[in-house]
């Protein structure tokens, strides 16, 4: 084999192993996956903290008005004094979290359908603004994941940004979450 065909093999290599990363799987369709057993949650989580990923932690369980998430939010994500726990500076301070170069950051969220039953309209801008902020750090080679965690196997959410909030792939049909079909 040539010194060309070498070289070209080795590339193709590399793509093939980037695309078979976890991260890149994730965020082909959405910067927000779903999840459902907390076990797959675990071993994702894990996987990306291997990959350099630094992960902030957020319980939807206790939050029963948006000021609830404002300041979980505000404590795990370190968040600055004069964060004024609405919608736009929440905005703000996501575009400024500290992206490392390598790896990334995941802002896993667990038991998202309890908060999301009680605001229904909030729950949806919050994974809105994960991705629109998640699509310009992109821009500047910077990597931003959302791994929400629901109990309730049934949820959806409207489009985020301009790309729908999937399953992940192995929950990805409703049999893999306990579903059956219905009749």
């Amino acid at each position: 084999m040539g010194l060309f065909k070498a070289k070209r093999a080795a590339s193709n290599r590399a793509g093939r192993s980037l695309l078979e990363r976890l991260d890149v799987q994730l965020m082909q369709s959405s910067a927000v996956t779903l999840y459902h057993k907390h076990n797959f949650l675990a071993q994702d989580v894990s996987c990306l903290q291997q990959f350099g990923y630094h992960v902030y932690t957020l319980d939807a369980a206790h939050w029963k008005v948006p000021a609830d998430f404002h300041t979980d939010a505000k404590r795990e994500l370190a968040l600055p004094e004069y964060y004024a726990a609405n919608l736009a500076a929440w905005l703000d301070c996501l575009g400024e979290l500290d992206i490392p170069e390598t790896g990334g950051v995941v802002v896993q969220i667990r038991h998202f359908d309890a908060f999301a039953r009680i605001d229904p309209h909030f729950a949806h801008t919050l994974l809105d603004s994960i991705e629109s902020a998640s699509r310009r750090f992109l821009l500047l080679g910077r990597r931003l994941l959302a791994l929400v965690q629901s109990d309730d196997p049934r949820i959806r959410f409207e489009r985020i940004g301009t790309v729908p909030v999937n399953w992940n792939p192995r929950e990805w049909l409703d049999a893999d979450r306990g579903l059956r079909p219905a009749s």
